[in-house]
């Protein structure tokens, strides 16, 4: 069996501080291997450093082997696209945001596998249809939902055929039958080589199979067939995340104080188009202070449509909605992105942006040290900006932001589609008591329908 890339003693340090110790792996060819493990634990890094994308304030130390020769970081970028490629963790940073998605990836057929441009053009539509992206093609990559754009970017990214595929999080925000689809496209993509990648769904860790090395805080618990460990965890960490599935959870819907609380918003026989097509039509509902409610549906079917129409942020073609109370303050109306990093400027740190937030809206400073001890996130993040830290680290700060507002209504767009199983439900169990303890409205975005059924009052399918 042929070894692709091979770690030896791989560890990853700013200045002197370790932040991922020493790992060996070796990637063989047509064997899959997996890291699991909560986010920031260091999974991302260790692609990176394979790669040589990590930021100019880390080091790496160790030896990096690919097919059969140690390479220093700039013989490793040489192999980018042709023989090595990484699917970053957000869709938004590979994608070009003025070309059309079927552009995108024809450009990597007709640039890097040299074909003309109507076979070029041929190979790309059949990839699109063939992740359900069929008929979009024509679209650029903000006209997309957040799942759509994330099939986009591995169907670009896989285009080239490269042999060594590092998968970062690569099914984060898409519905089952979406994230079962994209398994296979890379397993397809990836089979006359291999692939690495990272996740914290333990699903999508079984359904690839393979090798599974377990890491928490920087540092391997465990390492074996993935089959075994998932069904014969030893360790007590790779116990937890399997046990924090959804699936698993007790009910949480909190109880509404007031049994006769009132409205907070009303929908009556809404329609919402976008783009010449209807997305959905006839609907009705209404939210009481206090509710929490879900809203479940395949990608690309309108529930991110629908809670910016609900925040007046897309006009409705027909049908009646009101807001109803008027006391609120405009920020106190409130949506989580299911996408971080479009909600924040990378020019300033993120301990910048809450001292703005502070000063704009007279918030006591003192309200952030809990909060952010309840959210998992060191102090250490406020001196970077949005792009220095992890896509779970900066979603959990998006509901740092949010909570520091006292929201009476709150959009959380898939709010843990980031989050391993751990921190999900840490976060989820935030919302919902948000929702008890401040009276707060919270409309719940999921492509999980576990969670939903655990958490929600009322459940609204598109």
């Amino acid at each position: 069996m042929n070894v692709l890339l091979k770690l030896t003693n791989v560890a990853v340090y700013v200045g002197d501080t370790c932040l991922l110790e020493p790992i060996s792996l070796s990637l063989n060819q047509g064997q899959p291997l997996t890291i699991l493990g909560q986010t920031g634990s260091g999974k991302s890094l260790l692609a990176q450093a394979i790669m040589g994308l990590l930021p100019a304030d880390l080091r790496v130390s160790g030896e990096i082997e690919v097919f059969g020769e140690v390479m220093a970081l700039e013989e490793r970028q040489a192999l980018w696209g042709r023989e090595m490629v990484m699917l970053p963790q957000e869709p938004w940073h590979s994608l070009d945001p003025l070309m059309k998605g079927v552009d995108q990836v024809k450009e990597v057929y007709q640039f890097v596998r040299e074909k003309d441009v109507q076979e070029a053009l041929a190979l790309a539509n059949d990839d699109l249809r063939y992740v359900g992206l069929e008929g979009n093609g024509h679209k650029r990559p903000d006209e997309l939902s957040g799942g759509m754009a994330q099939r986009l970017a591995i169907t670009a990214a896989t285009a080239g055929g490269a042999h060594v595929i590092l998968a970062d999080e690569p099914t984060k925000g898409l519905d089952v039958s979406r994230r079962d689809g994209i398994v296979q496209l890379l397993q397809a993509r990836s089979n006359l080589g291999s692939l690495l990648t990272i996740t914290h769904d333990v699903t999508v860790a079984r359904q690839l199979g393979g090798v599974l090395l377990v890491i928490k805080k920087g540092r391997l618990v465990e390492q074996g067939e993935a089959t075994q460990i998932l069904d014969f965890p030893q360790d007590n960490y790779t116990r937890e995340l399997i046990a924090a599935e959804p699936c698993a959870w007790s009910d949480m819907a909190p109880t509404i104080r007031n049994n006769s609380a009132e409205d907070i918003l009303t929908a009556d026989n809404l329609r919402l188009e976008r783009g010449g097509r209807t997305l959905f039509d006839g609907l009705s509902f209404s939210i009481k202070r206090g509710e929490v409610v879900g809203i479940v549906g395949d990608s690309g079917c309108g529930k991110s449509s629908l809670g910016d129409a609900l925040l007046d942020l897309l006009p409705i073609s027909a049908g009646k909605l009101t807001r109803i109370n008027k006391a609120a303050k405009p920020h106190q109306w409130l949506k989580l992105y299911q996408d971080p990093p479009s909600a924040f400027s990378a020019s300033v740190s993120l301990g910048q942006l809450l001292d703005d937030l502070v000063t704009l809206h007279g918030i006591d400073k003192a309200r952030i040290a809990p909060l952010m001890s309840r959210l998992s996130l060191p102090q250490g993040i406020l001196t970077r900006n949005c792009l220095a830290v992890s896509g779970g680290e900066l979603q959990r700060f998006a509901i740092l932001r949010a909570l520091l507002l006292d929201p009476v209504f709150l959009f959380a767009d898939e709010p843990t589609s980031r989050l391993d199983p751990i921190t999900a439900k840490e976060v989820t169990t935030l919302l919902v008591e948000l929702a008890s303890d401040a009276g707060c409205a919270v409309l719940l975005v999921s492509h999980d329908a576990a969670l939903l059924q655990k958490t929600c009052h009322q459940v609204i399918a598109i």
